[in-house]
């Protein structure tokens, strides 16, 4: 106890002297500017906070390996696996420095982590999987698992650094977490990894949180992330019980849950996976009228309410239905609680998949994908007349014209007389297919655009004319849009699209 004790004291004193000796004399060389966007600070502020609380969390062993206490040879005892998981976690953390200093890809800084989860693999840092038993025994299983639980708490982290005091608060609650756990299971190599963690990060909260003077910097956020992983991992050789296994991964959640959800949203949205955006949950708080501290705080609570329960599914590992059930309740809160932050994205995907939506999609794209097909195999010009006619009735249009190899063909049965809209296809050789439709309808531009295509891929499969270069352009590039009032049967003026 009085090395844990000694530990904690260091680790706290420390990152109180070191964390503005770095910020004052590293903080110039990376900076971290403000854009109006997303980075709202006023003045430019050193994201030199991983350095710090890397440097202080050095030292406080060092100075305790020289301590000439005899409670020190349980720490001279478990320093090769210090050692192990310090040389592990330097290279995340210099990937991270590289990253502040002269800015990485996203892919640059994926392979550095990456690599650094292989290595911990090597150095026997695993989760474990035994209990498990309805997965395959396969050798490689456990080590992707690792490797991808790694990445995960990695970039968990650093996505929320988003707000003064938000990774390194929702840190230290994860890290006491995990130090109480340890504490209650005898885990000596975690409670000492863990003590002088917490500590540095609570001295570098000093300096950190609102109205911060310096940054965890990506260096931070990933080393923080990665050592949170490892301590999971560590934790996880403990479980005797599946539902024991979820423990870490609650413990962690947050951050987590807003990894999942952010490539979740950029994936509706058609965007890269590792595009910044104001989309995280603390900027839905900030949207929903919280300030900043207050932002942080509710993160701070909702993390402590979920530490809670990882300790108390921790305690009662031995009670399967006990344990399982909170972890249920977990997820139905966590539902309840991303309702509320009110994503369009998943508002949108909800009304598609159980609104209907979704099934009129797949019946559009399968009846285009007929039509299309159709189209292709007509034998004849006139076969193919058939084929346009008909698909014009099924999407909708209450009028078609075709000019195809010197023939005209019309099918009108409206109103001439009445608002109408027209959608022009040209064809190679000033031959084209001309779609007529009612302003009283609707139609998704989507469909108009995937009707088109189908129509020209379709005439194309059986057009071998010199031109047909002509008839491959993309859809938007040959089509007009027109109007007309009474007209007859001749073109109406029209206007590219």
């Amino acid at each position: 106890m009085f090395l844990i004790l000694t530990l904690g004291a260091l680790s706290v004193l420390l990152a109180l002297v070191v964390t503005p000796l770095v910020r004052d004399y590293l903080g110039r060389f990376f900076l971290d500017h403000p854009d109006g966007v997303r980075k709202k600070h006023v003045t430019p502020v050193p994201r030199v906070g991983g350095i710090a609380i890397v440097v202080s969390y050095v030292i406080t062993f060092v100075i305790a390996l020289a301590l000439p206490f005899t409670y020190t040879q349980h720490l001279h005892h478990e320093l090769p696996n210090i050692l192990s998981l310090t040389l592990v976690a330097s290279v995340v953390f210099f990937t991270g420095v590289l990253d502040d200093l002269i800015g990485l890809a996203a892919w640059q800084k994926l392979l550095g982590i990456v690599g650094a989860s292989v290595l911990a693999y090597m150095a026997g840092i695993h989760v474990d999987i035994r209990m498990l038993t309805w997965l395959p025994a396969w050798p490689w299983l456990g080590f992707a698992i690792t490797v991808v639980w790694l990445v995960g708490c990695s970039n968990a982290f650093n996505l929320i650094d988003g707000m003064d005091g938000l990774a390194a608060g929702v840190g230290l609650v994860a890290t006491v977490t995990m130090l109480l756990a340890a504490l209650t299971q005898n885990n000596l190599p975690l409670i000492l990894a863990t003590m002088p963690l917490a500590g540095c990060l609570l001295g570098f909260l000093r300096y950190n949180f609102s109205g911060a003077s310096v940054y965890l910097g990506d260096c931070g956020s990933l080393s923080l992330g990665f050592l949170l992983g490892c301590f999971g991992a560590l934790w996880s050789e403990k479980s005797v019980t599946l539902v024991a296994l979820t423990v870490p991964l609650l413990a962690v959640s947050i951050p987590l849950l807003d990894v999942v959800l952010s490539i979740m949203r950029r994936f509706l949205r058609n965007r890269p996976i590792f595009e910044a955006d104001r989309g995280h949950i603390h900027h839905r708080l900030l949207d929903r009228g919280l300030s900043p501290r207050s932002a942080v705080l509710t993160m701070y609570g909702l993390c402590g309410m979920v530490a809670v329960l990882s300790l108390l599914v921790s305690a009662l590992h031995n009670h399967n239905q006990v344990s399982g059930l909170i972890v249920i309740l977990f997820g139905g809160a966590a539902w309840i609680g991303i309702r509320q932050l009110d994503y369009a994205e998943f508002a949108s995907a909800s009304r598609m998949l159980f609104g209907g939506k979704f099934r009129r999609i797949i019946d559009v794209e399968a009846r285009l994908k007929d039509f299309e097909a159709t189209l292709a195999k007509a034998d004849s010009v006139e076969d193919c007349w058939g084929h346009i006619r008909a698909g014009s009735r099924d999407f909708g249009f209450h009028e078609v014209r075709m000019s195809l190899s010197g023939k005209l063909f019309e099918d009108v049965h409206s109103d001439a007389t009445k608002p109408r809209w027209q959608l022009r296809i040209p064809l190679p050789d000033s031959q084209y297919v001309n779609f007529y439709r009612g302003f009283d309808s609707e139609m998704n531009p989507l469909v108009i655009s995937a009707f088109v295509e189908a129509v020209q891929r379709g005439l194309e499969a059986r057009t071998a004319t010199p031109a047909v270069e002509e008839l491959r352009m993309p859809a938007a590039q040959g089509l007009f849009y027109a109007t007309s009032a009474g007209a007859g049967p001749g073109e109406p003026k029209r206007a590219a699209l």
